[in-house]
Formats: structure tokens, C-alpha cells, sequence
């Protein structure tokens, strides 16, 4: 997608002011704004305890949080409420219906061991959209080939490598035909070569089917690679926004200590 194009792309997601405290009172999340573009790729980076992964669980009412709004597609999906509210059931099925809309990859692979890759990737289909089995395993069928796995479909997780069970997490929630992707660390238990086998999928995603992602990563290769746009975390603020090329040549001390530090890592 040319500039003046993506320049003019629709919002899939707009957070406005958004802050959670823990319930001792500690700010986790302290005024957060970001926009995510359709076909856009945003990558969250920081150090550890930042508030990363606390956002993405945030934007699917995985945690509550205390202030500010989160829209879909220009319309808001949920809003700022007090410690320890309990939803109402119009609430509770408001979630279930925005937890449709935008899909999670999770850290771990939280795969049903007792069922095949297929059974995992239908599931969803099957018993929150309500598909009829076929229909179902047809749509599941579809997004185990986007991942390159439709010739592992019968099988278990327990007879698939690390790399594959997480693409087939993945495929479980493209699935659901989600308007975005959040992807919460999605290599950290991988090692370097399954990362990369990850990595490559989630690259044709954003290159070959558009697909809009907010991801979190110390992957510093692949924000450099895939990423339309980084926002740069600290202390559960944005410090630092924007193109990879930009942030990277930030001379805020955060951004160079944290350069340095995974410099050291590798």
C-alpha cells in the first residue's frame, strides 16, 4: 500500500486515554493513545514490566481497565470502568461479541491436546459463530493452508513442534475471521528456529493478505522487517513513536538502553 493510500486507510482500532491500576493502586497503564490502521502493522516494544502484554489484554477485555475508551472501526467496543465491576450480561456478551472481531495469539499455545489440529481451528466456528461442522472444518481447513499446515490437519498438538503448534494457534484465530490480530509475544517459547518458521507466517499475513496486527515482540529483526509503525513503551507510556527506522535512530536514553541491552542478549 502506496503512503497517500495508507495515509487515508480507515481506523480499524483508536485507544483513547487508557489507564488500569493494579488493585494496590500501582499505574500499569498511564494515558495510553494509539491508532491502528487497516493493514497496518504496529509493533509495542519496551523492557520488561512496561505494560505491553497488560494493553493487549486490555483491548480484549481480558483485564479490566480504569479510564479512556477503545474503538473498532470508529465505533467504541469498550469504555474506562471502576475496580471490581462485575459485568452485566449485556456487557458479558458485548465482550463475547468484540472477542470475535479481534483475535489473540498468546505466548502459549493453549491448544485442546486431545484434539487434531482441525478440531482445534474449527472449534471456534463451530460453537461461537454456530457453523455447521462442514462449513466449519471448511473455514478451518482454509486457515490452516494461510499457515502453511493443512497437511498436518489430523494431527494432535503433542505430534507437532513448537513452531507448528503455535501456528496452529494462529490459525485458530484467523479463523474466526477476526478485523484484527493482537500477538502477545508469540515466539517467546520457540527457539531461534522455530521463531523464524513463525516469523514467516506472520510476514505473509501482513504482505500477501493485509492482514492488521498489533504485535508485541523483542524481535527487533522482525519490527525492522514487517512493521509499519512502533511505538516504544515505558513505564505504561508511549515514549517513542514511529516508522522502525525512526525509532531505532531515537536518541532518547530509553530506546539506546534498551538497544544496547538486546545488542548484549544476542
Amino acid at each position: 500500500m502506496s503512503g497517500s493510500e495508507r495515509s487515508d486507510a480507515e481506523a480499524v482500532l483508536r485507544v483513547e486515554g487508557l489507564r488500569k491500576r493494579w488493585p494496590d493502586g500501582r499505574v500499569v497503564l498511564d494515558g495510553i493513545d494509539l491508532e491502528v490502521r487497516r493493514a497496518d502493522v504496529v509493533v509495542l516494544l519496551g523492557p520488561n514490566g512496561c505494560g505491553k502484554s497488560t494493553l493487549l489484554r486490555c483491548l480484549n477485555l481480558l483485564e479490566g481497565y480504569q479510564e479512556g475508551r477503545v474503538l473498532l472501526c470508529g465505533a467504541e467496543v469498550s469504555r474506562g470502568s471502576a475496580q471490581g465491576h462485575a459485568p452485566t450480561r449485556d456487557e458479558q456478551r458485548a465482550v463475547a461479541r468484540l472477542r470475535q472481531r479481534i483475535g489473540m495469539v498468546f505466548q502459549q499455545f493453549n491448544l485442546f491436546p486431545h484434539l487434531d489440529a482441525l478440531g482445534n481451528v474449527a472449534m471456534g466456528p463451530r460453537h461461537v459463530l454456530g457453523l455447521p461442522r462442514p462449513e466449519a472444518e471448511r473455514v478451518a481447513r482454509d486457515a490452516l493452508r494461510r499457515v502453511g499446515l493443512e497437511d498436518r490437519a489430523h494431527d494432535v498438538p503433542g505430534a507437532l513442534s513448537g513452531g507448528q503448534q503455535q501456528r496452529v494457534a494462529i490459525a485458530r484465530a484467523l479463523a474466526m475471521g477476526p478485523e484484527l490480530m493482537l500477538f502477545d509475544e508469540p515466539t517467546s517459547a520457540l527457539d531461534p528456529v522455530l521463531v523464524r518458521e513463525v516469523f514467516r507466517v506472520m510476514r505473509s499475513l501482513a504482505f500477501d493478505d493485509g492482514m492488521t496486527m498489533l504485535v508485541v515482540t523483542h524481535d527487533l529483526d522482525f519490527a525492522r522487517e514487517v512493521a509499519d509503525r512502533v511505538l516504544f513503551l515505558d513505564a505504561g507510556r508511549v515514549a517513542v513513536a514511529g516508522t522502525p527506522a525512526e525509532v531505532f535512530a531515537s536518541d532518547d536514553p530509553r530506546v539506546r538502553a534498551f538497544l544496547r541491552d538486546d545488542a548484549e542478549r544476542r
